[in-house]
Protein backbone atom coordinates (compact mmCIF):
# COMPACT_ATOMS: atom_id res chain seq x y z
CA UNK A 1 0.00 0.00 0.00
CA UNK A 2 1.44 3.15 -0.82
CA UNK A 3 1.42 6.35 0.88
CA UNK A 4 -1.35 8.45 1.48
CA UNK A 5 -0.95 12.46 0.14
CA UNK A 6 -2.12 15.23 1.38
CA UNK A 7 -2.24 18.36 0.46
CA UNK A 8 -0.08 20.92 2.81
CA UNK A 9 0.30 25.08 2.27
CA UNK A 10 3.91 23.89 1.16
CA UNK A 11 2.49 21.05 -1.67
CA UNK A 12 2.25 17.66 -1.34
CA UNK A 13 3.50 15.46 1.49
CA UNK A 14 3.02 12.17 3.18
CA UNK A 15 0.49 11.87 6.33
CA UNK A 16 3.59 10.59 7.82
CA UNK A 17 5.72 14.11 7.24
CA UNK A 18 2.96 15.63 8.51
CA UNK A 19 2.40 14.21 12.10
CA UNK A 20 6.36 14.30 12.19
CA UNK A 21 6.26 18.12 12.08
CA UNK A 22 3.64 18.02 15.16
CA UNK A 23 5.25 19.36 18.77
CA UNK A 24 3.00 16.89 20.43
CA UNK A 25 1.91 13.23 20.39
CA UNK A 26 -2.08 13.54 19.28
CA UNK A 27 -3.36 10.04 20.75
CA UNK A 28 -6.43 8.58 18.65
CA UNK A 29 -10.08 9.64 19.80
CA UNK A 30 -13.11 9.95 18.81
CA UNK A 31 -16.08 12.53 19.53
CA UNK A 32 -18.37 14.64 17.97
CA UNK A 33 -17.46 18.61 17.27
CA UNK A 34 -18.65 21.43 15.58
CA UNK A 35 -16.99 24.18 13.27
CA UNK A 36 -17.87 26.96 11.44
CA UNK A 37 -15.90 29.41 8.88
CA UNK A 38 -16.98 32.75 7.30
CA UNK A 39 -15.51 32.24 3.22
CA UNK A 40 -14.16 35.20 1.43
CA UNK A 41 -17.91 35.77 0.06
CA UNK A 42 -19.46 36.44 3.17
CA UNK A 43 -20.67 32.81 3.08
CA UNK A 44 -21.23 30.95 6.56
CA UNK A 45 -19.59 27.34 6.60
CA UNK A 46 -21.27 25.18 9.21
CA UNK A 47 -20.18 21.21 9.22
CA UNK A 48 -20.01 18.56 12.00
CA UNK A 49 -17.92 15.63 12.50
CA UNK A 50 -15.66 13.46 14.70
CA UNK A 51 -12.33 14.47 16.44
CA UNK A 52 -10.18 11.78 15.18
CA UNK A 53 -6.75 12.86 17.06
CA UNK A 54 -6.13 15.68 19.84
CA UNK A 55 -2.94 17.85 21.21
CA UNK A 56 -2.76 20.74 23.11
CA UNK A 57 -1.97 22.57 20.47
CA UNK A 58 -4.01 20.95 17.49
CA UNK A 59 -6.72 18.41 16.14
CA UNK A 60 -7.69 16.12 13.34
CA UNK A 61 -11.14 16.32 12.07
CA UNK A 62 -13.23 13.59 9.87
CA UNK A 63 -15.71 16.84 8.88
CA UNK A 64 -19.03 16.58 6.63
CA UNK A 65 -18.46 20.13 5.42
CA UNK A 66 -14.73 20.54 3.02
CA UNK A 67 -12.50 22.90 4.22
CA UNK A 68 -9.62 24.77 2.43
CA UNK A 69 -5.94 25.08 3.45
CA UNK A 70 -5.56 28.16 5.72
CA UNK A 71 -9.24 28.37 6.24
CA UNK A 72 -9.83 29.87 10.09
CA UNK A 73 -12.41 27.52 12.08
CA UNK A 74 -14.50 28.06 15.16
CA UNK A 75 -14.88 25.09 16.25
CA UNK A 76 -16.80 23.09 19.29
CA UNK A 77 -15.65 20.14 21.08
CA UNK A 78 -18.17 17.66 22.58
CA UNK A 79 -15.90 16.24 24.98
CA UNK A 80 -16.96 13.10 26.62
CA UNK A 81 -16.91 14.64 29.94
CA UNK A 82 -20.69 15.48 30.13
CA UNK A 83 -20.01 19.08 30.38
CA UNK A 84 -20.94 22.02 27.93
CA UNK A 85 -18.98 22.29 24.72
CA UNK A 86 -14.96 23.27 24.48
CA UNK A 87 -15.05 26.14 22.50
CA UNK A 88 -11.76 27.04 20.68
CA UNK A 89 -12.30 30.52 19.64
CA UNK A 90 -9.93 30.07 16.36
CA UNK A 91 -7.72 27.57 14.55
CA UNK A 92 -6.51 26.91 11.25
CA UNK A 93 -6.39 24.68 8.35
CA UNK A 94 -2.94 22.65 8.26
CA UNK A 95 -3.63 19.93 5.86
CA UNK A 96 -6.80 18.24 3.90
CA UNK A 97 -7.40 14.71 2.44
CA UNK A 98 -10.90 14.76 1.45
CA UNK A 99 -13.56 14.96 4.14
CA UNK A 100 -10.59 14.47 6.58
CA UNK A 101 -8.34 17.76 7.90
CA UNK A 102 -5.76 18.46 10.68
CA UNK A 103 -6.31 21.80 12.39
CA UNK A 104 -3.92 24.23 14.43
CA UNK A 105 -5.27 25.86 17.33
CA UNK A 106 -4.60 29.61 17.36
CA UNK A 107 -6.70 31.52 20.07
CA UNK A 108 -8.81 29.52 23.25
CA UNK A 109 -9.40 31.28 26.61
CA UNK A 110 -7.44 30.22 29.29
CA UNK A 111 -10.43 28.59 31.05
CA UNK A 112 -10.93 26.46 27.86
CA UNK A 113 -6.93 25.83 27.26
CA UNK A 114 -7.10 24.09 31.16
CA UNK A 115 -10.23 22.08 30.58
CA UNK A 116 -8.66 20.98 27.84
CA UNK A 117 -5.08 20.13 29.09
CA UNK A 118 -6.84 18.72 32.23
CA UNK A 119 -9.21 16.22 29.75
CA UNK A 120 -6.13 14.93 27.88
CA UNK A 121 -3.90 14.96 30.88
CA UNK A 122 -7.03 12.60 33.14
CA UNK A 123 -8.20 10.74 29.46
CA UNK A 124 -5.21 9.91 27.21
CA UNK A 125 -2.08 10.02 29.22
CA UNK A 126 -2.46 6.17 28.77
CA UNK A 127 -2.81 5.83 25.35
CA UNK A 128 0.10 7.79 24.27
Amino acid sequence: MGRQQITSENGLQSVAEAVNRRQHSRPSVEFGLMYSAQDRSGEVLMGDGMVTDLSPTGLGIRGNASVRLGMELTIFLYLPDGQDPLFVMETKVAWTSGRRFGVEILKMNLRERNRLSYFLRSNLVHSI
